[in-house]
């Protein structure tokens, strides 16, 4: 039975561990060697393999052959299939959320969406402040739809979404447009509209991968 110590510890890794990763502060190909990571998180190496485990489960490491653990990469193949599901839940979770969704929730997200471009520039070069209010909007959107499962399924989604940010060479002129198709979607649910909302994520999504594929940079 593990101990609450372990599972401290266990989580610790994991959260360090997924962060780094989704961060790109350990690029694709890095391997998770256990003794040097279980050294730099300054744990022992049995709740390593724990978060080693589950970061696997969710598609961030594999085991390769004669390397061990690895940090998986991803590909504009990738992408696409990340896409092709996206398409998926999105559309149907914004449908939703215009059908479930408070009004005044997304209304005032609407307003903060329209004044997005003033987060951008030299004042927050990491554009931590916009990708916090964009997450704010999905979060919203998972509590309006009312169901588990499909908000689940996004979650887990999103991780690597945060990771194909990393593919493009995201400028200012690309978040301002993204910005205006966020509010486009969050003024589609203010107005109950599940088709206008679904069309407006369509929009949004294919937007967002025509400018990946058009700017991806290797790494």
């Amino acid at each position: 039975m593990y101990t609450l110590a372990f599972m401290r510890a266990s989580e610790r890794a994991y959260r360090t561990l997924r962060e780094d990763i989704v961060e790109w502060r350990l690029l694709p190909g890095t391997v998770l060697a256990e003794v040097e990571q279980s050294e730099r998180l300054g744990l022992s190496r049995t709740p390593l393999r724990e978060a080693l485990g589950r970061l696997s489960a969710e598609g961030l490491t594999q085991t390769a052959r004669g390397r061990g653990v690895v940090v998986t990469d991803i590909s504009l193949e990738d992408v696409d299939e990340l896409f092709e599901l996206r398409e998926i839940l999105e559309c149907r979770a914004a449908a939703l959320a215009a059908q479930r969704g408070e009004a005044s929730v997304f209304a005032a997200l609407h307003a903060e969406l329209r004044d997005a471009p003033l987060l951008l520039g030299a004042a927050d070069p990491t554009r931590h402040a916009y990708y916090a209010l964009v997450g704010r909007l999905d979060e919203a959107i998972d509590a309006a739809i009312a169901n588990s499962y499909l908000a689940q399924a996004m979650r887990s989604l999103r991780v690597h979404l945060v990771r194909v940010r990393r593919l493009a060479a995201d400028d200012d002129g690309r978040l301002t447009a993204a910005a205006a198709e966020h509010a486009a979607i969050a003024e589609a649910i203010v107005a109950g509209n599940p088709r206008l909302a679904e069309a407006a994520t369509t929009v949004h999504l294919h937007r967002s991968l025509s400018h990946i594929k058009a700017t991806h940079t290797p790494h």
